[in-house]
């Protein structure tokens, strides 16, 4: 976890929003993979993985945080 002290917060915001929001059209990834779950389509690995890239930036943001805080 040494790595996240040599990521500045800036670059995690800005990475965890704008993969958050990519692409654009016809809606961002994170939100149509939240429907796929709500619907019970969500199943192919490819979905679990997408889901996964477009979230990471987040979950980095977070685990640097709650690091920092302690």
């Amino acid at each position: 976890m040494k790595f996240l002290n040599k990521l500045p917060y800036s670059t995690l915001i800005l990475a965890a929003i704008f993969m958050l929001l990519t692409p654009m059209s016809p809606m961002p990834h994170v939100f149509e993979k939240i429907l796929m779950i709500k619907e019970g389509v969500f199943y192919k690995p490819l979905d679990i993985f997408d889901l996964f890239f477009h979230v990471s930036p987040l979950i980095l943001l977070i685990l640097k945080f709650w690091k920092d805080q302690r």
